[in-house]
């Protein structure tokens, strides 16, 4: 497990400082242990969120194994060129939908071009700029690269308003009959700044926690 590239200690004293309503939901969850994922490359971890996309994780885990199969002699994972120089019928035939081939096979060839950044240029990009160019890609739309920047990056003020899980806990959180808006959330979203990622993981744990 890769390691937070910010004091997550600090940002759980903030967001309680800062928020007395959030301070009650971190009380009841208990220590920040969001996971941040390791990855190779930017290419590696934006090809393993298309293909678990819109799938359960057990169904895409599957379905990743069998196309990281198709190239035996990769052991540190498939490349563009790999993607790239696989017919469609081979892809198709893992579980790949059409849809995903034609967003890997993009992302593939965006990255051969060099299009996109590095894993290690993409670290000293601004999130704004680093999504903007990471929604350039087929099938990645900004939910996507704010999750890249939240669970690969560990960026520690990212507050994705697309996520109705997000929206869904906030209304169970503070106790609201109807889910928010989206300029709701993130005007709220502005006590929390600069560890909204942090607010965010303390958010969706409230669905975990039993009814009062």
């Amino acid at each position: 497990m890769a390691e937070w590239p910010f004091d997550h200690r600090r940002a759980v004293r903030h967001l309680k400082a800062a928020d007395p309503a959030l301070a009650t939901l971190i009380a009841r969850v208990g220590p920040f242990a969001m996971a941040l994922k390791s990855s190779r490359s930017l290419f590696g971890a934006l090809a393993e969120a298309i293909v678990y996309q819109q799938l359960s994780t057990k169904a895409a885990a599957t379905i990743y194994g069998r196309l990281e199969a198709l190239f035996p002699a990769r052991t540190e994972g498939f490349t563009p060129q790999n993607i790239l120089q696989t017919p469609v019928e081979s892809l198709r035939g893992v579980g790949l939908s059409a849809a995903k081939v034609l967003a890997l096979q993009d992302l593939a060839r965006r990255v051969a071009a060099r299009e996109l950044p590095t894993l290690e240029q993409a670290h000293t990009l601004a999130d704004d700029a680093l999504i903007e160019r990471l929604v350039q890609v087929r099938g990645i739309g900004r939910w996507s690269a704010e999750m890249f920047l939240m669970f690969r990056l560990g960026r520690p003020d990212v507050l994705p308003l697309d996520d109705y899980s997000l929206r869904k806990a906030y209304a169970v959180a503070f106790g609201k009959r109807a889910l928010p808006a989206q300029r709701t959330l993130e005007r709220h979203g502005e006590k929390w700044r600069p560890y909204r990622t942090v607010a965010s993981w303390y958010l969706w744990r409230a669905l975990d926690l039993p009814t009062t």
